[in-house]
Formats: C-alpha cells, sequence, structure tokens
C-alpha cells in the first residue's frame, strides 16, 4: 500500500461511489477498479461491495479505512512540523565535558543556549577529559570538551588556556611553600606529570599531607590555612586567598588548555553547529 492509496481509500469513503472517486482523483473507473482488486489482494479481504447506490465497506474495509485516515493525519502532521522546523534549529545533541568545565563554565553556556535553542534536545555526559576523549573517539558524541591536548583529527578548537596557580589562605600568605603541607588531588595522568615535573623544577616533595579528590575541597582547605594546593584558574573565581601564578624552569608559564573537539559528520548538524558557536562567543566575551 502506497501513500497516494490512503487518499484514494479517503476519497471513496467520502463519495461512496466509483464514478465520483475516479473523477476526484483524476483518474478512469477501471483504473481506479483495478487498485482496488490489488489492495484486496494485498490486504487478503473485501474491502468493499458495489451496489446501484454506489459502494459500500465492509467491517474490514472500515478498519482500513479508519487507519488509512489517522496515518494520512500523521503524515501530514510530520510534514508541518518538518516545514516548521525549517525556521528554527532543533534536534538531539549528545556532548562529552570534562569535570571542572561543567561545574564553573558550562552551566552559564547552557543556560544562554537553552533559551536560544528551547527545541533542542541535549544529553550531556560529565567525566574525566581522557575518559570523554575515548567515548568521543567510539562514536559516543557529536561533539566534547576536554582540557589538555589529545590527538584529535577532525574539528578542532582552543576554547581557552589558563594559568595553573599555587594557592594558600591569607594565614601563609607569603611563606615558602616547602615549609607549609601539599594538598593534593585527584586529576587526570597528563596535567598529572605536569605537576610533579614543577614541583621537581623547584624542589618540592610531592608527597601529600591531605589527599583529596575534589578541586573544591581542595582549595577550600588551602583558604583555611590547611596547605598549599595546584589548582586551575578556573576554580579560583571566589577564592580570596593568596594565588601564585605558576612557570616551569625554561620560563614557560604552567598553563592548561581547553578544547572543543567535535566530527566532521557532527558539524553539519543545525543543532551541533549551533552550540559550538554559543561555546565560542561565551569565550570571546570572558
Amino acid at each position: 500500500m502506497e501513500e497516494k492509496d490512503f487518499t484514494l481509500l479517503d476519497t471513496l469513503g467520502k463519495t461512496r461511489n466509483i464514478t465520483k472517486a475516479a473523477d476526484s482523483l483524476f483518474t478512469t473507473q477501471s483504473a481506479l477498479s483495478k487498485r482496488i482488486m490489488t489492495l484486496e489482494q494485498e490486504l487478503g479481504i473485501t474491502l468493499m461491495t458495489r451496489s446501484r447506490q454506489g459502494i459500500r465497506f465492509t467491517p474490514e474495509g472500515e478498519i482500513v479505512l479508519a487507519h488509512v485516515r489517522r496515518a494520512s493525519e500523521t503524515l501530514s502532521a510530520m510534514r508541518a512540523e518538518l516545514e516548521a522546523s525549517r525556521d528554527y534549529v532543533s534536534g538531539t545533541m549528545s556532548a562529552g565535558i570534562s569535570v571542572n568545565y561543567a561545574r564553573y563554565i558550562l552551566p552559564d553556556i547552557l543556560a544562554s543556549f537553552r533559551k536560544d535553542y528551547p527545541h533542542v534536545i541535549t544529553h550531556i555526559s560529565i567525566d574525566q577529559s581522557r575518559n570523554i576523549f575515548t567515548r568521543l573517539l567510539k562514536g559516543e558524541f557529536d561533539l566534547a570538551v576536554v582540557r589538555g591536548i589529545y590527538d584529535w583529527k577532525e574539528k578542532s578548537i582552543l576554547l581557552s588556556s589558563e594559568n595553573i596557580c599555587a594557592v594558600l589562605g591569607r594565614s601563609d600568605a607569603g611563606r615558602e611553600l616547602s615549609s607549609i603541607p601539599y594538598i593534593g588531588r585527584k586529576t587526570d595522568a597528563a596535567f598529572e606529570r605536569e605537576i610533579l615535573q614543577w614541583m621537581r623544577e623547584n624542589g618540592l616533595k610531592s608527597e601529600a599531607g591531605i589527599y583529596v579528590d575534589s578541586i573544591e575541597t581542595c582549595t577550600e582547605m588551602a583558604r583555611r590555612g590547611l596547605g598549599w594546593a595546584i589548582v586551575p584558574e578556573i576554580c579560583l573565581k571566589n577564592f580570596d586567598g593568596e594565588i601564585r601564578e605558576l612557570v616551569f624552569s625554561d620560563g614557560r608559564a604552567f598553563t592548561r588548555t581547553t578544547y572543543l573537539l567535535y566530527t566532521d559528520e557532527a558539524a553539519k548538524l543545525p543543532q551541533v553547529k549551533a552550540f559550538t558557536e554559543a561555546v565560542q562567543k561565551f569565550h570571546e566575551r570572558m
């Protein structure tokens, strides 16, 4: 059964007359009768009976006619939505976002994005950058925001390069770091290697007096004078202790990059394009 058969049966249901239906459909009575016979053979039923008064749908034919009309309404609604969708961005988008970016940056971006594109459904997964990147390679995400540098061959946008800092509470301001307990925290392997390199260059011990798995807990402990910690600038907006920007022995600033990564195929999707533009605009204003 083809979509044109929906119109054929609906017209027969309205006219209850082969001649009138054929005229309305701009076809011949013979062609219309042949198509009815074909449909009856395909469905294994008798759709209608004929008499001098016209046609009458059988009980089975009435069931078919009811379903055909609902199908026609569904198709019409689908076309209306597709036509309307040309005036706004819609669809579904999946994104993998690194933990700290999701905590400190993403809420502001999403608030603006949802206001501008309310018809986009966004699925977000939050994890360590390495795990997000691995899942992106597997095709689980349309796009990803990762912190650090990864070997990605498709679309890549540098969003920011922020300073890495040593933070101390006010009570420890000005003191040598070697005289204060170090507060360690869980982070990804690549960033941990850079931290260890900087500490070796500055003759500092990497053994932590306190070890936590939350960057917020880490900075709060430093603020309260329990030690010092190494954290990215992204989490220091409201920190009121001492902040020291770190530099390697060769003069390079100790920084942490954030990239937006997405596939060439995903770049064709309007909702992905809209989100990447929203992210870029947000960082341009920062």
